[in-house]
């Protein structure tokens, strides 16, 4: 008996490590971007994941599992701003510190441009995308010209990046299915960063049954009507694989 368990442990773990696998690639400036790869078959659409400021890859930690369920590969990655989340420590920021390189909010555009190179040579499949707070804001940006992406996920995005860039006037004209959601507080700021884009390619979601959060982390089992997000997450996804 005692054997049949350790093989079964065995075979346990082997299956956890070909699941994920923590991968690296370059950012346009030559930086080291770190990534985890969830990787399930080859023919699956792949969703790739970005953190919010003080983050890491972390901040997806017990996302990914319902993620994969849906279908998809994910590559969830280290943006050079951030810091640290559920234990895991953002390798591309101390990359970056290391390395002298620019770790401004803006500057992590390079690193999604990086992953979305990087997701698209393994995959012939249109990408989508997920934000969360300012990568979500970068995401649109990048989603807009990009033949590569197909649809994005933003939650709650913003214009953080003023006076340099404004996010509204940037994506106006953005003609790609946006799910977008935000906390109750965030989301009349929410809906005028989006009043420029048709009606046919946003879905906009504020939660009715809690006050929701900022951010990825409204997806948190112990976040205020994460169910619901859950949800309408999951109904958008599966109609974009």
């Amino acid at each position: 008996m005692s054997k049949i368990l350790l093989l079964l442990s065995f075979v346990f773990i082997i299956n956890i490590v070909v699941a994920q696998q923590t991968i690296t690639f370059e950012s346009s400036d030559n930086l080291i971007v770190t990534a985890d790869l969830y990787e399930q078959t080859k023919e699956q659409p792949y969703l790739l994941l970005f953190h919010q400021s003080g983050s890491s890859r972390g901040e997806y930690k017990e996302i990914i599992p319902k993620i994969k369920k849906l279908g998809f590969n994910c590559l969830v990655v280290d943006l050079r701003f951030g810091k640290e989340m559920n234990f895991v420590q953002n390798e591309t920021s101390i990359a970056a510190k290391t390395a002298g390189v620019k770790i401004n909010m803006i500057d992590a555009e390079k690193d999604i441009i990086a992953a979305i190179e990087y997701a698209s040579k393994k995959s012939n499949k249109p990408l989508v995308i997920m934000g969360s707070s300012y990568s979500a804001s970068l995401c649109l940006k990048v989603a807009k010209d990009n033949p590569k992406i197909k649809a994005v996920v933003a939650f709650s995005p913003g214009e953080f990046f003023l006076p340099d860039l404004n996010i509204k006037n940037t994506i106006k004209g953005l003609q790609k299915p946006i799910f977008a959601a935000s906390s109750q507080r965030e989301f009349s700021f929410l809906k005028e960063l989006f009043s420029d884009i048709g009606t046919e390619y946003k879905t906009l979601y504020q939660p009715t049954k809690g006050k929701g959060e900022h951010g990825a982390k409204a997806l948190w089992a112990n976040s205020d009507g994460s169910k619901e997000y859950w949800l309408n997450l999951m109904m958008f996804l599966n109609k974009h694989k």
